[in-house]
């Protein structure tokens, strides 16, 4: 099998390099994964640009997101997104105990567990959400705008779990703890 290296910034388009300036700004580093994303500027480009359009909305808090993160990259065993949005979801106010909780999906809260399920669920199921957990979304107040941005946070965090799984870059960040997930 051909090994995928993470690319230096001159191995990348220009296109892709301006990108990269702007992740190391924000970011302080490049991280992996999304140095071997710029391998295409519009695939780098373009996932930057939906997360960032999900971000700027207000359906779902930080914290959330960062629930919905862990849960789809337990389900997909991606260990560099375990590993990054367990130290982002830490940063957002999560004990590691909450981190290993929401990717267990045991979660106490009511509505946090709603979330965590149902983007367990999507995930999983290759979309096809268990009708119960929609239902128990919806009964929480969600609308179908929040629906549609949940299915787009799994979309999201799938397309850098399929990255790493095809790629098998080098994890840039500490590593998530183990867990027995069924």
């Amino acid at each position: 099998m051909k090994t995928i290296e993470v690319p230096a910034k001159a191995q990348v388009s220009i296109e892709s390099q301006a990108i990269f300036e702007g992740i190391q700004k924000k970011l302080g580093k490049v991280p992996n994964l999304y140095a071997t994303i710029g391998y295409s500027s519009h695939a780098l480009k373009g996932m930057l640009d939906f997360e960032g359009s999900l971000t700027a909305s207000t359906m779902f808090t930080a914290k959330e997101r960062e629930a919905i993160n862990l849960i789809v990259s337990q389900v997909n065993s991606c260990d560099y997104c375990l590993a990054a949005h367990t130290a982002l979801a830490q940063m957002r106010g999560f004990s590691k105990a909450d981190t290993v909780d929401i990717r267990k999906a045991e979660v106490n809260d009511p509505k946090l567990s709603v979330i965590v399920n149902l983007a367990k669920s999507i995930s999983s199921q290759k979309g096809a959400a268990d009708a119960a957990l929609l239902e128990s979304f919806f009964s929480l107040g969600y609308t179908e705008a929040a629906l549609i941005e949940l299915i787009g946070l799994v979309a999201l965090r799938t397309f850098t779990n399929y990255v790493y799984t095809n790629t098998a870059v080098p994890i840039d960040f500490p590593l998530a703890e183990k867990i027995t997930f069924s």
